[in-house]
């Protein structure tokens, strides 16, 4: 048997120099070999034509954002904007076929003209006046920033604006002259997961190291944080610090400079909207003097209770606290949004959506569906504008159904706005959901499309399961285009770790327990063949990020499953991973390596220390970023260094730009697809 690697045997750490010339050569050659043993046959070609004509349409659904003012704001990359433009109009005008687009800033004129690898990442803008906003742009798509302050209605930055350097910064208007700034101050300004550990008030004019203090977390917090809500009547700014992934300390900061804490679980997240605090659960919580419980004894609330309250009594100590939802084991929250006077809830039955929206009235809260919701397609809510009143942005869609994009009131019509392209022929395919049974007997969804009749055919399977995210149905010209048309079915697992059933879901693969997202995964892929739908040999994988994570353990446990596997953007090297960028932020999730005890079971699933020479592994293929700075690309790297060791059959390509995405343009993104489903098609698409 070959010898595992050991956590402090690591002949492959110099490949973590991210820039190192020894590295940066490595990374030559390995891109070298892989571009062409992947990219110069007539298929690949085609792949990535037919990639990028989804990326770049036209027609694709131009989705906005309101910012309080009226307007529909909208961010586009196409053909002749790679960069991309960002872009208002006017309701009346989106309604039309082609509206006519005020475009305020023309990202790839600005990288012309300053010599930059600028890459978009959002503005602030000002409310109320809507004539300010903050940009920020990074430099090949990383996630630290440049901010810089923008002037709306001259179409210009402002000389002498507020602006900020390179960094992982967080900034949000209290007014025209004031902005609340976390970023890089210098040492000691940052926690140990490289976010800003201190918040400050800073004025127009006056140089930002002078800027005042008004709260400062601990070295060991994820980060520190600040928001203000400009509401005329309820104007209030919040400040806290993130202690881990999912628990935070938050404090209402008083115009003198008091901060009152806003005493809910540390885990629960919540939001203040006008008169309202609403707390959502993540875990049990036992409160005394419930007002309207006999002797005002304490009451429990479960995990994935999502909880109403007078903002200004529960400040006060009063604990008048309404019940708005409660999950069963079917169901779960899975977010919620506010209109002016209404709040919209999103839930998941079986990770089938549902939308109903709820209103306050005399004591109580009134119930009802969200009109204009399809019963059969999957339904998220694209934005609402508190600020101006009740309207509401819903995108409906599924595997084979392109989006509807729809506008309602509540109360009041819903009018359809936008219908997307379809890009594939879907008339032969069906979406079929089953339940596989993993090792303990839980039962685990996954969603299947493709041709029923194509029994035995090559199958793309992905996952994620981490960080309660769910894996939701979703319409995908990429893959309709690259996979399904081809003759390909496509299957997405709703794992343990994720937040398709809430918190419940998401606690039973957390930390020592992870190794149940796992055997999930196994358990699927085992339903998938003894359901006659592929075989192990046809049968591929793919995630990216936690589930590149995923990706790395399938390979090296569950070998035998899989005909390929493939790692975007991953997360492998468990033993060194909270000391790489980020990944000190991810403690909460994974553990500690450094606690002995924590290590015992990392150490036990950890891909990179679990590359077995002796074993037969599939084919994989290992893609990321130079200037990935979440996940640090030495996990990639390292890894397929480690694999090509052992003998096994390893691809790896890594993107100079990109950030966490590994692509920063359309024509990145076809690339980066094109080679994945090559790859596969390579391994899983021969004769059955």
């Amino acid at each position: 048997m070959t010898r595992l690697i050991d956590e402090d045997d690591d002949a492959y750490r110099w490949l973590e120099d991210l820039d190192g010339p020894d590295a940066a050569g490595w990374v030559r050659d390995r891109n070298a070999e892989t571009m062409a043993a992947l990219t110069g046959g007539d298929r690949f070609a085609a792949l990535r034509a037919e990639i990028r004509e989804v990326l770049d349409a036209d027609d694709r659904v131009p989705y906005p954002s309101w910012r309080g003012d009226h307007l529909y704001y909208n961010f586009w990359i196409d053909a002749a904007h790679p960069r991309g433009i960002w872009r208002r109009t006017t309701g009346d005008e989106y309604r039309r076929p082609e509206p006519h687009w005020d475009v305020l800033l023309d990202v790839d004129a600005l990288a012309a003209q300053e010599g930059e690898n600028w890459i978009w990442q959002g503005a602030t803008v000002l409310r109320p006046g809507h004539d300010r906003c903050l940009v920020s742009l990074s430099r090949g798509g990383s996630d630290a920033t440049v901010v810089r302050e923008f002037d709306l209605v001259r179409r210009a930055f402002v000389a002498d604006g507020f602006t900020l350097d390179e960094a992982k910064s967080d900034v949000t208007w209290v007014d025209a002259d004031h902005i609340l700034v976390a970023t890089d101050f210098g040492p000691g300004s940052l926690t140990t997961s490289g976010y800003p550990r201190t918040v400050r008030r800073w004025r127009r004019g006056t140089p930002l190291p002078s800027a005042e203090v008004v709260f400062a977390g601990q070295a060991d917090d994820v980060s520190a944080y600040a928001s203000h809500d400009p509401t005329p009547g309820f104007e209030r700014t919040f400040v806290g610090r993130r202690l881990d992934f999912f628990r935070s300390e938050s404090y209402l900061l008083t115009p003198a400079g008091e901060r009152v804490r806003i005493d809910v679980p540390s885990d629960a997240h919540w939001d203040a909207h006008r008169e309202w605090l609403v707390i959502g659960l993540r875990s049990p919580w036992t409160v005394d003097g419930v007002a309207g419980v006999d002797g005002g004894g304490g009451v429990t609330f479960p995990a994935g209770a999502l909880l109403a309250a007078p903002f200004d009594a529960f400040l006060a100590g009063a604990r008048e606290l309404t019940t708005l939802f409660t999950p069963d084991e079917r169901t779960a929250l899975s977010y919620h949004a506010w209109t002016r006077g209404h709040l919209i809830l999103a839930t998941l039955a079986d990770v089938r959506s549902r939308l109903e929206v709820l209103t306050p009235s005399a004591g109580h809260w009134r119930r009802e569906p969200l009109a204009g919701v399809p019963e059969f397609e999957h339904t998220r809510l694209v934005d609402t504008d508190p600020d101006v009143g009740d309207a509401y942005l819903l995108a409906s869609e599924g595997f084979r159904q392109p989006a509807t994009l729809r506008l309602g009131q509540v109360g009041g019509p819903v009018e359809t706005l936008k219908r997307a392209p379809a890009f594939f022929d879907a008339a032969r395919l069906t979406e079929r959901q089953h339940f596989a049974t993993s090792a303990d007997g839980t039962r685990v969804p996954y969603f299947l499309v493709g041709d029923p009749d194509a029994a035995g055919g090559p199958t793309l399977l992905t996952g994620y399961g981490g960080f309660e995210v769910p894996e939701l149905p979703h319409y995908s010209g990429i893959v309709g285009r690259g996979w399904l048309a081809r003759g390909g079915s496509y299957v997405v697992a709703n794992i343990r770790g994720g937040g398709e059933y809430g918190p419940a879901w998401h606690r039973a693969a957390l930390r020592e327990n992870r190794p149940r997202a796992y055997e999930d995964f196994a358990a699927v892929a085992a339903d998938l063949v003894a359901r006659g739908i592929t075989t192990p040999a046809r049968l591929g994988m793919e995630g990216g990020s936690n589930g590149g994570l995923l990706a790395g353990v399938m390979l090296t446990r569950y070998p035998e499953l899989f005909g390929a596997v493939v790692a975007h953007v991953p997360l492998l090297d468990m033993r060194r991973y909270h000391k790489l960028l980020a990944g000190a932020s991810w403690m909460a999730e994974y553990g500690d390596p450094d606690d002995p005890a924590d290590w015992s079971y990392l150490r036990e699933y950890s891909p990179y220390h679990n590359v077995d020479g002796d074993r037969a592994y599939p084919p994989t293929l290992l893609v990321t970023s130079t200037r990935d700075d979440r996940v640090h690309p030495g996990h990639a790297r390292k890894m397929a260094a480690r694999l090509r060791e052992r003998g096994h059959e390893v691809a790896y390509y890594e993107n100079v730009e990109g950030g966490h995405g590994a692509a920063a343009n359309n024509a990145q993104r076809a690339f980066v697809w094109a080679l994945t489903l090559e790859f596969l098609w390579r391994h899983l698409g021969g004769p059955a």
